[in-house]
């Protein structure tokens, strides 16, 4: 189906997943929270996608979407230590929110591309993965990630601003 192999369609089916998962933590949460839910869901189904991705061969042998699948679990690692440790110190929740939200923006350049390269049938949108088009469709995600850290980093900043410790009141 659609040229892809047993794997190829696994894979496509765990990354959905991700995706859904993702995309409803963001619009719930604005974030992709690690210790809630959908978060754990985006998480793992992120790390499977990445696994089966490493047996995909389509396009010949290791290339770029295996270098993408290395820098998202890296990514997803430092979003995990960020988390749970304050090795970033009180950037430490930044880091954590921008980096999972990246990963998201890493599903969308394959995504796009394998998607759109072979549907419609017979007449795919983007010719091939060097398309101008598909280059313009991933920068308009990207603009979009941008925008999206820019408003997670805003409400983090105005979260830490309304905090009061334990038994004081703010006088605000």
């Amino acid at each position: 189906m659609f040229g892809l192999t047993s794997l190829g369609l696994i894979h496509t089916a765990i990354s959905l997943v991700a995706l859904v998962a993702g995309v409803a933590a963001l619009v719930r949460y604005q974030e992709i929270p690690a210790g809630k839910a959908l978060g754990q869901t985006y998480i793992w189904s992120t790390v499977l996608t990445c696994l089966t991705g490493f047996g995909i061969f389509q396009r010949g042998g290791f290339g770029a979407p295996h270098v993408l699948g290395i820098l998202t679990l890296s990514v997803l690692a430092i979003a995990a230590v960020a988390g749970r440790t304050l090795l970033f110190g009180r950037a430490s929740r930044y880091v954590e929110t921008i980096a999972y939200s990246t990963t998201l923006f890493f599903h969308m350049i394959p995504g796009l591309t394998e998607t759109f390269t072979r549907i419609p049938v017979g007449t795919p949108w983007f010719s091939s993965p060097e398309d101008p088009a598909l280059q313009k469709a991933v920068g308009a995600c990207f603009v979009v990630l941008v925008v999206g850290c820019l408003l997670q980093v805003r409400r983090i900043r105005a979260e830490s601003r309304s905090w009061s410790p334990p038994g004081i009141v703010s006088s605000r």
